[in-house]
């Protein structure tokens, strides 16, 4: 067999979460049941946002935003993993891993951007109430937008063609359950010391610009909420902020735990909980945090299911 021919890989190997046992078929369908809960309740809060006008704000915007994020994200990954364990197979194509790798970083970059500037929004709304619809006009949202999934499709794209055009050879094993950047390195022939040190600093970038935007934020938020005098007005806006604290907490936790370390610190076991973390956990409980928290999303829920029980009715 020629050099060529070892480097040449027609697929990958994805050993996967699951395994056919009684222990991880309870482990599928609990993932199943999450999946269900992931799709039904993000979609949910979609179309509670674009069909009450109530809450057509710039607030609400990017979280409808950030749920379609949840939904793709969870998509492009968690079928492929319930295929292989159903029909027991663990192939996946090249263009199908490369397809994976660009959208969970495309996905991942447009989420940290997203929440950033969902951050942004709250500091206007809280720190600068009067002169809200000036910075946070609906060009200026949707051109915000915009900018996060180019970006966040312009780091994934640069990084998927790079990685993808390494030499793969020996084992074809990925140790996950999706192709992910790291796993995908530890494979390459060549020493990929040089790249993982680019992947780090455009890591770092794309993590700390919108995680300093949020930084910012929230102490000059702390700092009015302090000077507040009433106390019906620090409330409402602590019951604001905190749900999308919580959501920012897990998300970066995850995040930053798994991209901002060298490749050769990387063990399969970590990588797959923390993957499961922000790829299945996270997505299911955005929707569960932002609408149990928030009394307009409860109240546009009231409302439609008044609706929907009206129209049965007639």
């Amino acid at each position: 067999m020629t050099s060529l021919e070892n480097h040449t890989v027609a697929e990958f190997l994805l050993l996967g979460l699951l395994q056919h046992t009684p222990a991880h078929f309870c482990v599928f369908v609990l993932i199943s049941m999450m999946f269900f809960v992931t799709l039904t309740g993000n979609s949910l809060l979609i179309l509670l946002i674009l069909v009450d006008p109530l809450l057509h704000t710039p607030m609400y915007f990017f979280l409808w935003q950030l749920s379609l994020i949840d939904i793709l994200f969870t998509i492009a990954i968690v079928p492929k993993m319930m295929s292989d364990f159903l029909l027991h197979k663990t192939a996946i194509s090249v263009s199908g891993c490369g397809t994976q790798i660009f959208l969970g970083l495309a996905l991942g970059g447009t989420e940290c951007i997203l929440l950033g500037l969902m951050s942004y929004d709250r500091y206007v709304a809280i720190c600068k109430p009067l002169h809200y619809l000036l910075h946070m006009n609906w060009p200026l949202c949707r051109q915000m937008a915009l900018s996060s999934w180019v970006s966040g499709a312009f780091n994934a794209l640069v990084h998927t063609v790079y990685t993808m055009k390494f030499p793969f050879c020996g084992p074809r094993e990925i140790h996950h359950f999706y192709c992910e950047l790291p796993g995908v390195l530890q494979l390459s022939c060549e020493d990929t010391l040089a790249y993982e040190t680019g992947v780090l600093i455009s890591t770092t970038i794309l993590l700390l610009i919108p995680f300093s935007v949020i930084l910012a934020s929230y102490i000059l938020i702390l700092v009015t909420i302090i000077h507040m005098a009433s106390a019906e007005g620090r409330k409402k806006a602590f019951s604001t902020c905190s749900s999308h604290l919580v959501v920012v907490s897990l998300y970066y936790g995850a995040i930053i735990f798994m991209y901002m370390r060298p490749i050769s610190s990387h063990t399969p076991g970590q990588d797959k909980v923390v993957s499961v973390f922000y790829t299945i956990v996270t997505p299911m409980l955005n929707p569960l945090i932002y609408s149990l928290r928030n009394k307009d999303v409860v109240g546009a829920l009231r409302k439609t299911l008044w609706k929907c029980s009206a129209c049965g009715k007639t």
